[in-house]
């Protein structure tokens, strides 16, 4: 059955911002169903023009760009909470394309609305603005990853960022998570081969740090992999929820 935004299970998770009562008005209007996929099922393709938005609500993906010659670029993980499509809700069409990596649940909006929840919510529309600024962001500190730090350090930005992410929507027991994704996409996402990235986190697995295996990530101990990572070890901050 279609989860009502009153009952919505994400809510209860201080990552996210609490809901007024126009809030949840405001959402379930905008609300046109649910959409359950299969893992590797594509949510959005690149230069596509979609005519919905959606909000993981349950499972995870990735973004990426590809290359005409084939290559992949991971530009970020879908976490539950994810607002999915904007950039085809503004620009007309996706420049990155979006895909479950495990069986996935989204929350469907008509693109079409998204005018008129700006001009008649303009409070949960600033909401949009803020997610769109943090995904830039996001993009600055993996670039700098790339770019400026170490297969070790960016390796372990990228797990303690994940793993603090997932700890924030009650993903994380005994200091564990499952992870669905692949050591190529990681490799994929920070740049590297994955026999770099393979000996990389060998060698964090036997630092006892982080370790990556079966299908679930262990940090054993958080300080000391963002010292490795050259990071401060900040809350994750508060953010909206669509």
């Amino acid at each position: 059955m279609e989860t009502k935004c009153t009952q919505c299970p994400l809510r209860r998770h201080d990552l996210f911002k609490k809901f007024s009562e126009q809030d949840e008005k405001a959402m379930q209007k905008f609300k046109v169903g649910e959409l359950v996929i299969e893992a590797g099922t594509p949510v959005l393709i690149e230069g596509s023009n979609s005519p919905q938005l959606f909000t993981a609500l349950r499972g995870m993906g990735l973004r990426y760009k590809t290359t005409l010659d084939g290559g992949r670029q991971i530009v970020n993980f879908v976490f539950p909470g994810d607002f999915i499509g904007l950039q085809a809700g503004v620009m007309g069409e996706m420049a990155h394309s979006v895909e479950a990596s495990s069986k996935m649940t989204l929350c469907v909006f008509n693109r079409s609305e998204l005018w008129n929840f700006f001009k008649f919510y303009p409070e949960r529309a600033f909401d949009i603005t803020w997610l769109a600024a943090v995904e830039e962001h996001f993009l600055g500190e993996a670039l700098t990853s790339i770019g400026q730090r170490t297969a070790m350090e960016a390796l372990s930005w990228a797990l303690l960022r994940t793993f603090m992410r997932g700890e924030r929507i009650g993903l994380v027991q005994n200091r564990s998570m499952a992870l669905p994704f692949r050591q190529q996409d990681l490799a994929d996402a920070m740049g590297l081969s994955l026999v770099h990235t393979n000996k990389t986190l060998s060698k964090l697995r036997d630092q006892q740090l982080a370790d990556w295996s079966d299908g679930h990530l262990t940090i054993n101990d958080k300080e000391k992999l963002a010292d490795l990572a050259k990071v401060e070890l900040n809350l994750v901050p508060q953010r909206p929820l669509m």
